[in-house]
């Protein structure tokens, strides 16, 4: 696997944005309502495809959990990062590989991402011999971070054409 330093550095760069936006946005207590560190994970899967998104998605919550104390490890950083860098790998693969439309690019990944977080949880509350039903499932992946999932449906496609129209000139997938 051939990594470029651009790219390297990009990468960088959503790393940090998924360490500090999750911080400012707890100060304020939106953090859990926001989903802030799903946004530059899945900004780095659109831009610079599934390997870098799933790579960034695994590192962002365990940086951010050994610097910052949020999330904590265990369970919610492990979950978290089998989240995201399914996020980063699903919205770059069909985004960047199969030219799915934005859109549902972005919708498959929320959603994949959510059943990995649930599956993920599962077992690891389970093991612990913590309940994990499909009530608190929903509750935590739906429900409670909808206003996070409408800020990302929103906020990302106009981002992703907005930085592609600046890099290339061209129009995108659409």
């Amino acid at each position: 696997m051939k990594f470029k330093t651009n790219e390297m550095i990009k990468a960088s760069l959503f790393i940090a944005l998924g360490l500090v936006l999750p911080f400012a946005f707890h100060q304020i207590g939106l953090g859990q309502a926001l989903l802030p560190m799903h946004i530059p994970v899945l900004l780095c899967g659109f831009i610079l495809g599934g390997r870098y998104g799933i790579i960034v998605g695994l590192i962002t919550p365990f940086l951010s959990s050994i610097l910052t104390g949020m999330p904590p490890i265990y369970p919610a950083a492990l979950s978290m990062a089998l989240e995201l860098a399914t996020y980063g790998f699903v919205s770059g693969y069909l985004y960047k590989k199969k030219n799915t439309n934005i859109f549902l690019s972005l919708i498959i990944s929320m959603l994949l991402g959510r059943l990995v977080s649930g599956t993920t949880n599962y077992l690891l509350l389970s093991m612990a011999g913590k309940p994990y039903a499909f009530k608190i499932f929903i509750t935590a992946s739906f429900i409670t971070p909808i206003s996070g999932i409408i800020l990302q449906l929103v906020l990302i496609p106009v981002i992703v054409k907005s930085l592609y129209k600046i890099q290339k000139g061209t129009t995108v997938n659409g």
